[in-house]
């Protein structure tokens, strides 16, 4: 509903303009313009949104109490045409009132006015006002009524986030899916506590608070560059992205289990992201539409790459793992999560990522300190291109701030 309102909201906001209504159009434009360059934005819309519908509401329930107050009072009053006259013009003849019973000089505007005074003060026409104004006004409480429980409805979905599922089984017996809090608890209770997790970046938070593990990425993560590496160790071929995992990860948990939401179903995406600072990854084709689905079945760039062996060994007839590389060490109850060890980890470049000294602090003791890549593993990514967003405010400011 504010999808339609917040337009109204703003149009009124032209009309009568105060500093408040000046400030809601500037705000609106803004959030509008922003909203529009990335779709997570859209959030920003959200406060003025709700301002600008509440602009057009309370404007809509002031006509309505307004007319339907009115209305009552002409009834129950009886109050003359003249109230609703134009200051200084009155239906009563005056000395300049001519015998065919006009004013001297009265514009046909005026006369308008006093036929739509009459019309106006009829007993029909106000108890039509008033039956338009109660209609609103009820049709407003039903509809905030409504609007009210709905909120409440989302507030307690949004306020209890679940990782565990329901289904029904055969027989229509209620199935239980606890798959992905089981996997974090595994590796929680079965890991070393030093241990780095390799996944998409949808996970990290899980595995940060749940599985109590680092991950290498997670819903803060903004560097660009950074995700995009992932996206190429999971897209790459299994050789070539071992390689590159063996130095920054110790287990890679994929989501499998098909219903459109596992890894596989993400992977053209994470190419694309890879590819966007990766241009040998999809040269000359920015969509990758060679990594995907035909008609339901894996490209050939698919069936090559790390996240469709990761998901789909043992699954699909021909697909298996490369014992030098990768050992399965966990699969959830449904097959939703799997958890991989990592063989072979460089334990030169795990211990020069653990090392505090190099690690890119602001200010000594300060908490930010972003990490850097071991250098063995900065030799394998060489050919990475820093990604330029369009709305990056700070390009061309950043060489002035480092001299």
């Amino acid at each position: 509903d504010v999808y339609y309102v917040a337009p109204v909201g703003f149009v009124m906001c032209f009309f009568g303009r105060t500093d408040a209504k000046i400030f809601l159009l500037a705000y609106g434009a803004v959030s509008y313009y922003f909203a529009g360059k990335m779709s997570r934005l859209i959030i920003l819309l959200a406060p003025i949104a709700s301002a600008l519908a509440g602009v057009a509401l309370s404007g809509f329930v002031c006509w309505a109490m307004e007319t339907v107050m009115l209305s009552i009072d002409m009834l129950l009053k009886k109050t003359d045409i003249a109230a609703f006259e134009p200051d200084g013009q009155s239906g009563a003849p005056d000395s300049k009132m001519p015998a065919n019973g006009m004013k001297v000089g009265v514009s046909v505007r005026s006369m308008n006015w006093e036929v739509l005074a009459k019309l106006n003060n009829r007993p029909l026409f106000v108890l039509i006002r008033a039956a338009v104004g109660i209609t609103v006004i009820i049709l407003l409480c039903m509809r905030a009524r409504t609007f009210s429980s709905y909120c409440h409805t989302a507030a307690e979905h949004m306020a209890q986030p679940q990782i565990m599922l329901s289904g029904r089984g055969q027989g229509g017996k209620t199935v239980i899916i606890d798959d992905y809090r089981e996997a974090y608890w595994w590796l929680r209770d079965n890991t070393p506590e030093d241990s780095r997790v390799l996944s998409w970046w949808d996970y990290g938070y899980h595995i940060n608070g749940i599985a109590n593990r680092t991950s290498l990425a997670d819903g803060n993560t903004w560097n660009h560059e950074h995700i995009a590496t992932i996206g190429k160790m999971l897209v790459s071929p299994e050789k070539e992205a071992h390689a590159m995992i063996r130095h920054v990860a110790d287990f890679v948990l994929v989501w499998a289990g098909g219903q459109g939401d596992d890894d596989l179903a993400k992977s053209p995406n994470m190419v694309r992201v890879a590819s966007s600072v990766f241009p040998d990854i999809c040269p000359n084709d920015p969509h990758c539409s060679d990594f995907g689905f035909v008609q339901g079945h894996p490209t050939k760039a698919m069936i090559n790459s790390l996240i469709f062996k990761l998901v789909a060994s043992g699954q699909v007839r021909g697909v298996e793992m490369n014992p030098k590389f990768f050992r399965e060490v966990y699969r959830s109850k449904h097959g939703k999560v799997r958890i991989y060890a990592v063989l072979q980890v460089n334990k030169n470049s795990k211990k020069w990522a653990a090392d505090p000294t190099n690690r890119l602090c602001d200010r000594p003791g300060s908490w930010f300190c972003p990490g850097q890549y071991p250098p063995a593993f900065q030799e394998l990514i060489a050919e990475r291109k820093d990604f330029a967003q369009l709305e990056d405010f700070n390009r061309g400011k950043l060489p002035k701030l480092q001299k």
